[in-house]
C-alpha cells in the first residue's frame, strides 16, 4: 500500500494520546467511586452491566480515527479491474489421445464442456477464438464475440490424429494478430488463418498501458508434440516475445489408455499420460501459468480460475474512500451502542 500524502499519517499519534487521555478519565472515575463511602447504596443506584461493555463505543471512536487518517493520506493499493476488451484463442488438443476415459466421460467432452463455461465467464467484449489441433492445426472459429459462434465451435470438435503442439501455439497468435506465419502462406494444414487485429495499447504493441497483455491464449493438451512443422520451444519463444502468455493445462492421468487401429486394422491399447513438463515449461517462458486437471471437477474448476485471470488486470488505484468509509463506519457503531446500552449519544 502507498500513500499520496504519507506524512498525515503522523495523524496516528492521536490514537495513542486518546487511549491515555481515556484511561487518565478512567482511573478518575474509579478514584470518584472510592469516595463514595456507602458502596451497597452506590451499588442500587447504577444499573449494573457489563464491564466491558463500556469500553467499546470507545474502541470504535479509536477505530474511526485511525481510519480517517489514513483516509487523509490518500491510500492506493493493487487491485483487480475488469478488463473491457481483449482476445483470449482457446487451443484445444483433438489428438486421438483425446478418447482416452481416465477423465469422465472423455478427455475430451471434459475439456469441450470446461470450456464452453469458461467462455461464459468472460466479458462480453471479449474476443473469443478456437485453434484446434492434431496431426495438424487448424481455426474453427476466428476472434469473435459471438458466443453462440464460439459453443458450436468448441461442441463440434471431434478427437483423431496425432499432436502438433508447436503449430498450435504458433496458429494460436497468428490468430490473435501478434504472430507471423508458419508455412509462409498465412496457413496450417492447408487451412487458411483469419487474420485477427490486436487490441491497441497506450504504447503502442499487444500490451496494456499497465504492461498486462490484452491476447491471452488458453492451451490445453495431453499428449507430446509428435508432428508439425514448429517445436514447441520454439512457439513458446515467439509467445514470449509478442507479450502473449499461455495458460496451459496438463489434461488426465498417468493411467490413461486409449484403444487404436494400426495400418492393417488391428486394435492396440495405447498408454497416453499427459505431458505436464512440456506444457509447464510453455507456460513459464511466456509467462503464464500451468495447471494440471486428471479429473473433469479438476479442469471444470481450472478454468474457473482462469476467468479470472484472463478477465482481470491489476491495477493501482487510490482507496481513500475505503478507509473514509470504515472510518463513518465506526463512529455509527460507537454511537449506536453507546444509545442502546448506556442511553446516552455518543
Amino acid at each position: 500500500m502507498t500513500f499520496a500524502e504519507p506524512f498525515l499519517l503522523l495523524g496516528l499519534l492521536l490514537v495513542p494520546l486518546a487511549i491515555a487521555g481515556y484511561l487518565l478519565v478512567q482511573r478518575r472515575r474509579d478514584r470518584y467511586a472510592v469516595r463514595f463511602t456507602n458502596v451497597d447504596l452506590l451499588s442500587n443506584l447504577v444499573p449494573k452491566t457489563a464491564r466491558w461493555r463500556r469500553h467499546v463505543p470507545p474502541v470504535f471512536y479509536l477505530g474511526a480515527i485511525a481510519a480517517l487518517v489514513f483516509a487523509l493520506a490518500r491510500p492506493s493499493m493493487v487491485v483487480a479491474v475488469p478488463r473491457e476488451e481483449a482476445t483470449v484463442i482457446l487451443t484445444m488438443d483433438v489428438s486421438g489421445s483425446m478418447e482416452a476415459t481416465d477423465v469422465d466421460p472423455t478427455r475430451l467432452a471434459a475439456a469441450q464442456k470446461a470450456a464452453d463455461d469458461f467462455v461464459d465467464q468472460l466479458p462480453a467484449k471479449f474476443k473469443v477464438g478456437v485453434v484446434a489441433f492434431s496431426t495438424s492445426a487448424r481455426v474453427v472459429a476466428a476472434p469473435t464475440t459471438d458466443r453462440v459462434a464460439v459453443h458450436q465451435a468448441i461442441d463440434g470438435l471431434k478427437a483423431g490424429g496425432g499432436t502438433a503442439l508447436g503449430d498450435a501455439i504458433a496458429l494460436s497468435l497468428e490468430t490473435a494478430g501478434v504472430g507471423s506465419t508458419v508455412s509462409g502462406a498465412g496457413s496450417v494444414g492447408s487451412l487458411p488463418v483469419p487474420q485477427a487485429s490486436a487490441a491497441p495499447s497506450a504504447s503502442g504493441g499487444t500490451g496494456a498501458s499497465d504492461g498486462q497483455p490484452l491476447v491471452a491464449t488458453v492451451l490445453l493438451s495431453d499428449g507430446k508434440n509428435s508432428t508439425g512443422n514448429v517445436e514447441p520451444d520454439a512457439a513458446a519463444q515467439q509467445a514470449a516475445a509478442a507479450g502473449v502468455p499461455i495458460y496451459t493445462i496438463s489434461l488426465g492421468t498417468a493411467d490413461g489408455e486409449v484403444t487404436v487401429p494400426d495400418q492393417n486394422g488391428q486394435m492396440h491399447t495405447l498408454q497416453v499420460p499427459p505431458d505436464s513438463q512440456t506444457l509447464t515449461s510453455i507456460a513459464q517462458t511466456t509467462g503464464g501459468k500451468s495447471f494440471e486437471a486428471p479429473t473433469s471437477q479438476d479442469l471444470a474448476q481450472i478454468y474457473e480460475n482462469l476467468g479470472s485471470k484472463v478477465g482481470y488486470t491489476q491495477q493501482e488505484q487510490e482507496v481513500t474512500q475505503w478507509f473514509a468509509a470504515a472510518g463513518l463506519l465506526f463512529v455509527l457503531a460507537g454511537a449506536g451502542l453507546a444509545a442502546l446500552w448506556f442511553n446516552r449519544f455518543p
